[in-house]
Order: C-alpha cells, then structure tokens, then sequence
C-alpha cells in the first residue's frame, strides 16, 4: 500500500477531500520523522511504537582496497507493533 492508497483508503471512509487528507498525512510523517531525528520514541497506543535502535560499533572490511573500517556507534529507525496489531495479523492467514 502507498501514500496515495492510504490517502484514498482514508478519504473515501471519512469524506475529506484528498488534499486535506493528504496535508494530514504529510504532517503526521513529518513529526515522527522529528520526533525521531530529535531522539524521542512515538507511541501509538493499539498500532505500534517507532523506536529508535541503538546499534553497536563494529568492525568491516572494505573489499575493493583491502582495508578494515570501524562503523561507529550509531541509532537506527525501527517500528514494533503493538500486541493486539500483531494478533490480528497473525490471526487473519
């Protein structure tokens, strides 16, 4: 499903126009985007949480020069859906 499916899912089931919906969804992306780059987590209570994981440093190679780098330390997006949304999912095959 796309951004402009979930916007045509929406405003067909609440009968906003496509642009509001649109405006509504674009703003909802962007403060999560925020919220996360600022390193806050955002919970949504019966969808999920989108967190922020923190992965370790670690050592690779470069394979073309032969030489080993040292990846920092460094926090990764993740979503973790909420119990009840697993369920569900799990449930409906």
């Amino acid at each position: 499903m796309t951004k402009a499916d979930i916007v045509n899912e929406i405003s067909k089931k609440t009968g906003i126009d496509k642009a509001t919906v649109l405006t509504t969804v674009e703003a909802f992306m962007e403060a999560v985007k925020t919220s996360m780059i600022g390193g806050k987590n955002v919970y949504l209570r019966g969808f999920g949480s989108f967190i922020l994981k923190k992965r370790a440093p670690k050592t690779a190679r470069n394979i073309s020069k032969n030489t080993t780098i040292i990846i920092p330390e460094h926090d990764i997006p993740a979503f973790k859906p909420a119990k009840t949304f697993s369920v569900a999912v799990k449930e409906s095959k």
